[in-house]
């Protein structure tokens, strides 16, 4: 036989021909592929980088009408002129504003910030905008900059606390992974000057005095240098006071040389200033340090480092015995925990997928094929590390959904060779000719496979931004696959692949066993404790495969396989005889429609998100605006004595049980009051905040939880603090969001033109309307903005004012002096700085009647002395309530109506009851006309992200179908295809169904859409085997473009393509089924303790699996399914569709021509 020119794939070819570069390719990845794992910086879920500015500006003292009208408006207007800007919250409240204004993803964060700078610097330009005392704060959205625990440190000496929290706060803040360290709980130390009233107004000194006075004696001033002896000396007058009682000692007025001390009319003292936060773990006070990561940094060597700062600081007795410290909501846990669960899951992956490998392949070549799992992801790894990927639980899902998909290459590419090798062809030309006949129907079926994820690319907004990781890393891995089936396993193949594997050697494997095993012993005894194990398994398994697998895999290939593809050819036959593929078919499509029937008679729950067990949670405490810091503390303490009450049975303070403290289900009660206690899934909230509280329940780790669900603590503490404040004290409770920013479950904007106190009016009387029906599920209705906040409004008469050669300005400044205190300097105390402080004594301030008391001295246009009571010259003030803030969305004044969804309760179902109870309202002509409500938050991202995904599957299907076309050239096999893919939703629709399983819509979609990727595939291999049996017929025969073979050839070629593809379609889906059975399940085992420690860490849940066991399911149910539509209806279609284009043709009396 004469040599011909072998027809081969040009890149595996190549590799063939340079096996020495290959090699050393593979050992590249494998390296650099573990040296970038563990690179990776590891997180709980992606860092997100959101185009959303924050804008904040104070002007103490001013209404919320006056903020939002002079200086929001203003702003808004010039924001709003900016490209790419979808939405402008703005936010006014008493002397505050903040604005959020967020961008199209297509702005970079960076630029976004840029841009909203300017526009701020030409809002301020304008003629109209007030002066503001401090420069305007504006940054953008970090989701990183979030707390990543909490360092509480407890003892009886709040000085020695407080010095310890900023030594430890100065060597936190130096690790590079670090942002910020914020202390809370300790008092702000200041030099107070508490002036009396009475007393000055006697000797005729006023605030102004005061403050001046300290001004000029609180100096230090160079007084140049002197010439002495030839030696310039410095000349400095040193006059800052060292203590409080120098400071008293000064003249503050002199009048006929009889001088007025400031102890005369002020009290003096260096202490503590005016409460701004309180910080309590288990109801003990303490001091605590929020620790915020830096973005792009590593949480785990973050969490790892600040212990080893606290073991170094307890060492050498910075931190002394006599202070407790504990570390609470630390993410790094649940991050350990996700990270280990998927990497196990991984792991268990692995070994049930080779295991099926090797018994449908045999050990060699399931080692050829399985080699893809491990390359594929360490290449994987190369790549995303190189992208600036962290390590996060979305990449690593992502690597568990391709576990089945890594090996479908390798397995067509090694069974077809090892046929070529088996016709007797030498392996360097059976290699090549095998690798050229599959390489492009393996290139389309992995671009189809591709095709479906490519849309989750791109998805817009924050839930793209989140999800994009995993069609990101898909894309990646199931890439890498393609390069390691079409280049590495044809060299592995050439270099080690034989046709008749050699029978192993007993004694040679019983002696490799005992080496392996005794060299383990060796390494246990000496320490090395995982690889003394792992090498004892590899000796057992050894054994185990020589005994028990290999005969196990002969017998399953040469009996049950046999025997299977002898069923399904009978089976397959008697399907496709006469009419019955028409009742196939349409049976099939029968099945399709009474699952969408099925779908709506017993319609599942639908949850936007999947939703989670607590890990924590927050209860959120809010007074009305204005509430004092003590009050909102007092409220506080009562929350933690009913807490304590509610959870009593979860908790052990004898610690009689001896469950360690970290797996006790309770792990803290952190309580923080004032600053740092806003929902942090509500935005950026700036200001300060003295009536508001938070209180975090930390429950321990998903395996120590001994099957009690944190979901039920969460609906008691709902249910038990219900009705137990009264209506002006806000208590919500709620758990941690899962995933990327969410809206309120239930948001009802009120938007309007007309006055906004009608507005307020209006959205309180949908909320006593709502109220008053009670519907189940929600937790409390409560408004963003109300009209409570009692406000004295001072007005002057100017004319008096003015005739007295005094300003509204000096009224008003003297009034704040008095209340608010003015920072008038900065006393020096060894290396701090604290602020020196006048104000009115604390009795004197909390006196309305002091304050119109108050004497303004001044001289009037005359020269004369002036002294009279502020009373004299403003007109009867009256109390009064005020909004609370004014709220604008996109520059239309809003107000909205909000609650969390109690526990167990389907925010869905709840939503849908609250809209017809709206309708009924609306229909009552019970809103004016020029106000309009509508249900958004959660309800409207909902929709949004429906719609792209349903989008979404519809370019999935649009790409696969050009895809499909290109490889057949033709349009009747992609239709037989497509209609697979829609037949595979009835797996899907009937799955859940049965299951009783809820429809979660981001999850569940995506993998509807990852499904049709897996279909296609299967789907391509089969139809494109059958067309190379019809072909080889057509040649053997000698048939011409327009001759068909007849149809019993046909009907037999159709038989052999699908009894030859049986093993590798079976596989396909058994290995990308098994390889989610883990993450379905939610079975976790810990491999790593179970080699270290002995102990494997078995439980059935974990947050990995209720966030991804939706996406799991979906596929599963869907290609258990599409596994007998593969089998059986595809052969059918192929068959149904031959017979109807021979029908169309003979009707129009044209010649078929044939492409194949």
């Amino acid at each position: 036989m004469s040599e011909k020119k072998i027809k081969g794939f040009g890149l595996s070819t190549l590799a063939v021909n340079n096996r020495k570069t290959i090699f050393l390719i593979a050992i590249i990845i494998i390296f650099g592929g573990l040296g970038a794992y563990q690179s990776m910086p590891k997180e709980n879920f992606p860092e997100l980088q959101i185009p959303e500015i924050y804008i904040g500006i104070a002007k103490p003292g001013s209404s919320p009408e006056y903020m939002s009208e002079k200086i929001g408006k203003t702003i808004e207007k010039e924001v709003g002129g900016i490209k790419l800007v979808d939405e402008i919250n703005t936010n006014s409240v008493h002397g505050y504003t903040t604005i959020r204004v967020k961008f199209d993803f297509k702005m970079p964060a960076d630029k976004a910030l840029q841009k909203v700078k300017d526009a701020v610097d030409d809002a301020r330009s304008k003629s109209g905008f007030p002066d503001i005392p401090a420069e305007p704060t504006i940054f953008e959205m970090d989701p990183s900059d979030m707390p990543i625990m909490n360092i509480n440190l407890r003892g009886d000496n709040a000085k020695i606390l407080k010095e310890i929290a900023e030594d430890l706060e100065d060597q936190i803040e130096e690790l590079t992974e670090i942002s910020e360290v914020d202390i809370r709980g300790i008092q702000e130390q200041e030099m107070s000057v508490e002036i009396d009233p009475i007393k000055a107004q006697a000797v005729n000194v006023t605030i102004d005095d005061v403050q001046n006075a300290i001004n000029a004696e609180h100096q230090t001033i160079p007084g140049g240098e002197i010439l002495m002896d030839g030696i310039r000396k410095t000349v400095r007058i040193d006059g800052e006071f060292e203590d409080a009682e120098e400071l008293k000692r000064i003249v503050v007025k002199q009048d006929e040389f009889l001088p007025v001390y400031l102890e005369d009319v002020a009290k003096v003292s260096f202490g503590n200033g005016d409460t701004t936060s309180y910080a309590r773990e288990f109801g003990d006070p303490v001091v605590m340090l929020d620790i915020k990561k830096q973005g792009g940094q590593n949480l785990l060597d973050a969490s790892d480092k600040i212990s080893e700062i606290l073991e170094k600081a307890q060492f050498d007795g910075t931190i002394p015995q006599s202070v407790n410290v504990s570390i609470t909501s630390d993410q790094s846990n649940n991050t350990r925990e996700m990270v280990s669960n998927l990497l196990n899951s991984i792991i268990f992956g692995i070994i049930l997928v080779v295991g099926v490998l090797l018994f449908f392949l045999g050990l060699r070549n399931a080692l050829f094929v399985g080699i893809a799992i491990p390359l594929s992801m360490l290449m994987s790894f190369l790549i995303l590390s190189a992208m600036g990927v962290t390590l996060n639980v979305m990449v690593l899902f992502s690597l568990v959904l391709a576990l089945g998909m890594l090996v479908d290459n390798g397995i067509v590419t090694v069974e077809n060779i090892y046929r070529h090798m088996a016709e007797g062809k030498k392996a360097t030309r059976a290699v090549i000719e095998g690798v050229g006949e599959i390489a492009m129907p393996i290139i389309a079926s992995t671009a189809t496979t591709l095709a479906a994820f490519i849309p989750l690319a791109i998805w817009p907004g924050i839930m793209g931004e989140f999800m994009k990781y995993l069609p990101i890393t898909l894309i990646i891995v199931l890439g890498s696959s393609l390069f390691v089936a079409l280049v590495i396993n044809p060299v592995l193949a050439v270099t080690f692949m034989k046709v008749v594997e050699e029978k192993p050697n007993l004694k040679r494997m019983i002696t490799s066993a005992l080496i392996l095993s005794g060299v383990g012993v060796t390494l246990l005894l000496l320490g090395g404790i995982a690889i003394g194990n792992l090498l004892i398994v590899v000796g057992i398994l050894a054994v185990v495969n020589y005994f028990i697998f290999r005969p196990g895999s002969a017998t399953f290939q040469n009996k049950f396989l046999p025997r299977l593809e002898a069923f399904y050819e009978r089976f397959l036959k008697n399907a496709l005889k006469g009419r019955k593929p028409v009742v196939y078919l349409f049976g099939t499509f029968g099945l399709l429609l009474s699952s969408f029937v099925l779908m709506g008679v017993f319609p599942p729950k639908v949850d936007f998100f999947p939703i989670n067990e607590p890990n924590y949670v927050n209860i959120f405490i809010s007074h009305p605006i204005g509430t004092d810091i003590s009050v909102t503390n007092a409220t506080t303490l009562e929350v933690e004595e009913k807490l304590k009450t509610i959870l009593e049975e979860y908790m052990d303070e004898d610690d009689t049980t001896g469950v360690p403290l970290n797996r006790q289900i309770i792990k803290s009660i952190i309580s923080q009051v004032g600053e740092g206690t806003s929902d942090p899934m509500a935005g950026v909230e700036m200001g300060s905040t003295p009536h508001k509280a938070r209180i975090t329940v930390n429950f321990a780790e998903f395996k120590y939880r001994n099957g009690i669900k944190t979901s039920a603590i969460l609906r008691k503490i709902q249910d038990e603090l219900k009705g137990e404040f009264t209506a002006d004290i806000e208590i919500s409770v709620s758990k941690e969001a899962n995933g990327p920013p969410q809206g309120p479950p239930i948001n009802i904007e009120v938007t309007g033109k007309g006055k906004y106190g009608d507005l307020i009016a209006e959205a309180s009387n949908i909320k006593s309307y709502l109220d008053s029906i009670g519907v189940k599920g929600v937790e409390k209705l409560k408004l963003n903005v109300e009209a409570n906040r009692p406000e004295i409004p001072i007005r002057l008469d100017r004319d008096q004012v003015r005739k007295l050669n005094s300003s509204t300005y000096q009224v008003g400044m003297s009034i704040r002096k008095a209340l608010l205190g003015q920072d008038i300097s900065t006393y020096t105390l060894g290396e701090d700085s604290y602020d020196i402080v006048v104000k009115f004594d604390k009795r004197n301030r909390e006196s309305f009647e002091s304050l119109m008391d108050q004497r303004l001295i001044f001289r009037n246009n005359q020269g004369k002395l002036m002294n009279i009571p502020v009373r004299s010259i403003v007109e009867n003030p009256e109390e009064q309530t005020a909004f609370t803030g004014v709220v604008r969305k996109d520059q239309v004044p809003l107000v909205t109506v909000s609650s969390n969804v109690t526990e167990g309760e389907n925010a869905n179902v709840v939503v849908e009851e609250l809209k017809k109870h709206m309708d009924d309202y609306a229909a009552a002509s019970r809103v004016p006309d020029e106000i309009d409500f509508a249900f958004t938050g959660q309800m409207e991202e909902q929709a949004k992200e429906m719609a792209f995904l349903s989008n979404a599957l519809l370019i999935a299907a649009f790409l696969i179908l050009l895809i499909i076309v290109a490889q057949f050239n033709s349009y009747s096999m992609p239709s037989i295809i497509m209609i697979t893919v829609v037949l595979s939703l009835i797996g899907v629709l009937l799955g859940l169904v049965i299951s009783r399983q809820n429809f979660v819509i981001m999850m569940t979609m995506i993998g509807v859409i990852s499904l049709a990727g897996v279909v296609v595939n299967n789907a391509i291999v089969l139809i494109d085997y059958t067309n190379q049996i019809r072909r080889r017929k057509r040649e053997e025969r000698g048939l011409g473009e327009y001759e068909q073979l007849p149809y019993e050839e046909i009907v037999a070629a159709t038989i052999e393509g699908g009894k030859t593809r049986l093993r590798p379609v079976l596989l396909t889906a058994i290995t990308t089924i098994l390889g989610l059975i883990p993450l379905a399940v939610g079975f976790n085992i810990d491999f790593f303790t179970l080699f270290t420690e002995y102990n494997p860490n078995i439980y059935i849940g974990g947050d990995n699996n209720i966030f991804f066991a939706p996406l799991s399911w979906a596929i599963i149910y869907g290609l258990t399914f599409a596994t007998f539509l593969t089998l059986v209806i595809i052969p059918v279609l192929y068959l149904l569709m031959y017979r109807l284009k021979r029908w169309i043709y003979g009707i129009f009396k044209k010649e078929i021509r044939s492409n194949l």
